[in-house]
């Protein structure tokens, strides 16, 4: 039978193989003895702390556990690739702060608020960026999708649940959105409210 050093070992070498965060249940599944959950989530704790002054750090996200590089190193790891990441248009960036902060919604919902016509290009690159999905559809004549955000939108943005959902302004910067179009955008997030306490995001597809 491992002992508790083997064992944060197993868990440090899987998590360090994996780029997709890996749940409780994933790294039980790994070891033949019975490990309980209790046990598994002290032994990531420790190892946490093993990374804390590291350029690295284990985190816990809306899927499970991840390292993942610390933002204040981020600017050292783009010079070696400047690829750039993608923008999205004020529309786009609009669309995504209705449904974090509003959800579920419909796409009438969305237009509502916004004031427009919401193209549905701009639904559909946010379903292929995996931030949003369908989680039902209201029971209205038409039966409309209703949107939430995805729990890959919460583990991109270093969350676990919509109730660390930050201001608009840090989802732009951490998601490397333009900066510049987002101050409408986050004036509206605002006075829209907060996301309801006990909303959940939906699950990935």
């Amino acid at each position: 039978m491992l002992n508790p050093n083997e064992v944060k070992a197993v868990l440090e070498t899987a998590l360090l193989a994996n780029q997709s965060p890996l749940s409780i249940a994933d790294l039980r599944r790994m070891f033949d003895e019975e490990i309980g959950p209790d046990t598994v989530r002290r032994l990531l704790d420790e190892l946490r702390d093993d990374w804390r002054a590291r350029g690295v750090e284990l985190v816990n996200l809306a899927t499970g556990w991840r390292f993942q590089t610390r933002p204040s190193f981020q600017k050292y790891l783009e010079r070696l690739n400047p690829e750039k990441p993608p923008r999205y248009s004020r529309a786009v960036l609009e669309t995504l702060a209705i449904i974090a902060y509003r959800q579920p919604v419909s796409r009438g919902d969305i237009e509502v608020i916004r004031g427009v016509t919401v193209s549905p290009n701009i639904i559909r690159t946010l379903e292929q960026r995996g931030w949003i999905d369908v989680v039902g559809h209201r029971e209205v004549p038409g039966r409309p999708a209703l949107y939430a955000t995805t729990k890959d939108f919460l583990n991109d943005l270093g969350l676990r649940s919509l109730q660390e959902l930050p201001p608009l302004e840090e989802i732009a910067r951490t998601l490397d959105l333009n900066a510049a179009s987002i101050k409408e955008e986050a004036t509206a997030a605002k006075t829209s409210g907060a996301p309801d306490g006990n909303a959940s995001a939906a699950p990935s597809a």
